[in-house]
């Protein structure tokens, strides 16, 4: 059974990212949406840092991928693993700035889908590879299953054709997870992830986009035209199983939700705790041993906007620690980003109301430009809405659109 509270051997990672955020990510993080498309070349030493956490083999730092294998099963026991610390890192890191923490070498989102469902043997050779996922196309946005980019074998190689959008990291990173169709012909269950790594032949970054919110981290627009990759660099089986359909790329969101979500519970803190402090500097008290209704308005809403946070938060625990404790948590991650994603929009946004014109002195107004993104990227809230209803009516996507 979950146990809510944070594990006490997560203490010093816990300890240790705020620790970064609060030295490293706060006081460069005005600099960097000020200065839009620039490197933040101060991550580098840090990136490395993060690679030694990771290889300890504890987890806590960037984008690990939900990984269960055959004896997983018939483990007993709770266990607090990889995705919890991560979850509970990124919190931390998100709380100082969530466009650098999106701006770490080799934590990337594509490294999310490797680490998902790439084979032992690809995990050990795209280890260390800085890797963005490219999934959203000009004609299809939410539905990833109209995906239009193709990928057809040609002896050795595939030939990827198409163009995508919207690509986190898309200029810096060393490689792009793609997203193509083997066969438009037999739907979803054709669409593979390809690891296409920078400056493979007719792979273009088009343009970076101009933002605004995250603006320390790049989004770009990329094209492929007649890319030959490596057959071995398509992530996971090559064969087309109409019967698993999309489950197997799908994969990859059971952990990326759930990241997103502790992004934007990280910005929501970081927003809930300035407005506190603005609000006690103004001599508006907070009293938890009084209702609600009984104390001044800001209080009022602040304690509305707290328990709203709570929620979220305690959602987005559950669906790491599922996936560390070998449950499916597709319903549990869609959950979390679809509460997560809504919350830090309306409280962001209602900390910049609350405190006025301070609100401008601080990083408040920032912070309510980069949480609009964290209710769209990894899948709006309109589409995690539209998953939890599939989930919990027991219907498929071709029965409720």
């Amino acid at each position: 059974m979950i146990n809510l509270e944070v594990p006490k051997k997560a203490g010093a990672l816990i300890n240790q990212a705020y620790q970064a955020a609060a030295e490293v990510f706060r006081p460069i993080s005005r600099k960097y949406d000020r200065a839009e498309h620039t490197y933040p070349t101060e991550l580098d030493m840090f990136a490395a840092l993060l690679d030694g956490l990771n290889s300890s083999g504890e987890g806590g730092a960037g984008a690990a991928g939900v990984r269960r294998s055959a004896s997983d099963k018939d483990e007993k026991g709770n266990r607090n693993g990889a995705n919890l610390n991560v979850v509970l890192g990124t919190i931390e890191m998100c709380w100082g700035d969530v466009g650098l923490l999106l701006s770490m070498p080799r934590q990337g989102l594509g490294n999310a889908a490797i680490g998902s469902v790439a084979t032992d043997e690809q995990l050990k050779r795209f280890s260390g590879m800085w890797a963005a996922m490219a999934i959203t196309e000009p004609s299809c946005g939410s539905d990833s299953a109209a995906i239009t980019a193709t990928a057809r074998l040609d002896g050795d190689h595939y030939v990827l054709n198409g163009e995508k959008i919207f690509v986190t990291s898309g200029e810096r990173a060393d490689a792009v997870v793609v997203w193509a169709t083997l066969d438009k012909s037999k739907g979803r269950a054709a669409i593979k992830s390809f690891v296409v790594e920078r400056g493979t032949p007719g792979f273009e970054v088009v343009r970076v986009e101009h933002k605004l919110g995250i603006r320390a981290s790049d989004t770009a627009v990329l094209r492929f035209e007649n890319c030959r990759v490596p057959r071995e660099n398509l992530l996971g089986t090559p064969e087309i199983d109409t019967a698993k359909g999309f489950a197997g790329v799908m994969q990859t969101f059971d952990n990326t939700r759930p990241l997103v979500a502790a992004m934007a519970i990280g910005v929501a803190r970081a927003a809930l705790e300035e407005t506190r402090r603005i609000l006690s500097e103004a001599g508006v008290v907070i009293d938890y041993d009084r209702p609600a209704h009984t104390q001044h308005a800001a209080a009022a809403e602040f304690l509305r906007l707290e328990a709203d946070y709570e929620s979220a938060y305690l959602l987005t625990l559950e669906s790491a620690w599922m996936a560390d404790n070998r449950k499916p948590n597709s319903l549990q991650a869609s959950m979390a980003k679809a509460k997560a994603g809504r919350s830090v929009v309306e409280i962001a946004l209602k900390c910049v109301e609350l405190t006025g014109a301070y609100g401008e002195e601080s990083l408040l107004e920032k912070w309510a430009r980069d949480a609009k993104i964290l209710d769209i990227f990894e899948g709006t809230q309109q589409i995690q809405q539209l998953i939890v209803a599939r989930r919990v009516l027991g219907k498929t996507s071709a029965e409720l659109k």
